[in-house]
C-alpha cells in the first residue's frame, strides 16, 4: 500500500511542474492583453482628453460653443470655472467649462456667396438647356 501511495505521489509531481510552468504564459498573456488594451484604447482616449482640454482652454468670448446638452451659444464672458453663454437675444446662462462639447465654426460669408453663385449659374445653365429643348421640339423641321 505504501508502494501504491508513492507512485500516486511521483504521478502528481510531474502535473504539479506543468501547472507551474504554465503560471507564467498566463502572466505573459495578462500582461499582453494589458499592453494591448493601453495602446488601443488609454492612451487615444487620454490624448482625446488632452485636445478637447487644450480646445477648451482657448476658447474666448465670441466663440460660438455647442454645450454636451446641445444648447448651441455665443460665449460673452469666461470665468475661472465656467462660461456665460448667450443662447439668444438677452437669454443667457451659466454653464461649466467641462460642458462645452464642440466649438462651431464660423462660417465665411464669402464662401456661403461663391456658393450661392455657383448654384445660380447651375440652374441658368440648366433653364438654358430647358428652352433648348422645348425650342426644338416646337421649331418643325423643314429641311425633308
Amino acid at each position: 500500500m505504501n508502494m501504491n501511495l508513492l507512485i500516486l505521489l511521483q504521478d502528481v509531481d510531474p502535473a504539479a511542474q506543468g501547472a507551474g510552468g504554465s503560471a507564467w504564459g498566463t502572466i505573459l498573456m495578462m500582461v499582453l492583453i494589458f499592453v494591448v488594451f493601453y495602446f488601443f484604447m488609454i492612451r487615444p482616449q487620454t490624448k482625446k482628453q488632452k485636445e478637447l482640454q487644450n480646445q477648451r482652454d482657448q476658447l474666448k468670448k465670441g466663440d460660438k460653443v455647442v454645450t454636451a446638452g446641445g444648447i448651441h451659444g455665443i460665449i460673452r464672458d469666461v470665468k475661472e470655472d465656467c462660461f456665460v453663454i448667450e443662447i439668444t437675444k438677452d437669454v443667457k446662462i451659466s454653464i461649466d467649462k467641462t460642458s462645452v462639447f464642440a466649438v462651431e465654426e464660423p462660417k465665411d460669408k464669402d464662401k456661403d456667396k461663391d456658393k450661392d453663385k455657383d448654384k445660380d449659374k447651375d440652374k441658368d445653365k440648366d433653364k438654358d438647356k430647358d428652352k433648348e429643348l422645348s425650342t426644338k421640339n416646337l421649331v418643325p423641321n423643314t429641311k425633308e
